[in-house]
């Protein structure tokens, strides 16, 4: 899969420069550009043709909810992340009405800014995908265990937390001709026997399979695959 490419549109250099540090975190994403204001970001939108927007809300030529409308017509697809200092809920409803994947208030808690942009890569790798769509893919691409963070359980057994079963779940879509759990734990920063716990949790929910494949030198090894 190509990269996931990404324009940061925030007024505040300082700023742009942190989320864009924070975002080299994750090999997928490469940033094609940075602006400063609303005319920036739309000329680099149309230049670019980014996957992804960070958009703030207060631009000092525009407002980025003004942008929003704009934004649509012209990349109705693209995904758009608002991170801001704004907490008027006008604003909050706006973004809901066009479709914006998320929204951040500043300052952006680090984890939690981690978290919106691992759930982002996800969609955006199942969208990418060939899988049959079915009610396992509709259920992973609108988020079925967000009841997490509602206060509700999300029914996963001991020693599987949401947030590293997505990355794995990501990695695995991304990455469709298998996986051993060492690359796996390569991918998403953890060990080969914390990858190896969630691959095989997801081979016995069916969400995975596993198969033992022979390499040159005919050593055995056991690859994961999405289903």
């Amino acid at each position: 899969m190509n990269n996931i490419k990404v324009v940061i549109a925030e007024d505040d250099f300082r700023i742009a420069d942190i989320h864009e540090k924070f975002l080299q975190k994750f090999k997928q994403i490469e940033v094609v550009g940075k602006a400063l204001n609303g005319e920036q970001t739309l000329q680099l939108i149309k230049n670019e043709q980014p996957d992804l927007l960070l958009l703030d809300v207060y631009m000092p030529d525009m407002l980025g909810a003004e942008l929003l409308p704009i934004i649509r017509e012209s990349s109705p697809k693209m995904g758009i992340i608002m991170v801001t200092a704004a907490t008027d809920k006008v604003f909050l409803e706006k973004a809901i009405s066009y479709g914006v994947e998320n929204y951040l208030i500043k300052p952006v808690n680090r984890e939690r800014f981690d978290e919106v942009i691992f759930e982002y890569i996800k969609k955006h790798t199942l969208l990418m995908s060939n899988q049959e769509v079915n009610q396992s893919y509709v259920d992973l691409l609108f988020g079925k265990n967000k009841m997490e963070r509602s206060g509700k359980s999300t029914g996963l057994p001991k020693g599987i937390d949401e947030i590293t079963l997505g990355k794995v779940k990501a990695v695995l879509y991304e990455k469709r001709d298998g996986l051993s759990a060492e690359e796996v734990g390569q991918e998403i920063g953890a060990s080969r026997i914390t990858a190896r716990r969630y691959l095989e949790y997801l081979a016995s929910i069916k969400e995975a399979k596993a198969e033992v494949v022979y390499g040159i030198v005919g050593r055995p090894e056991r690859k994961y695959y999405p289903i």
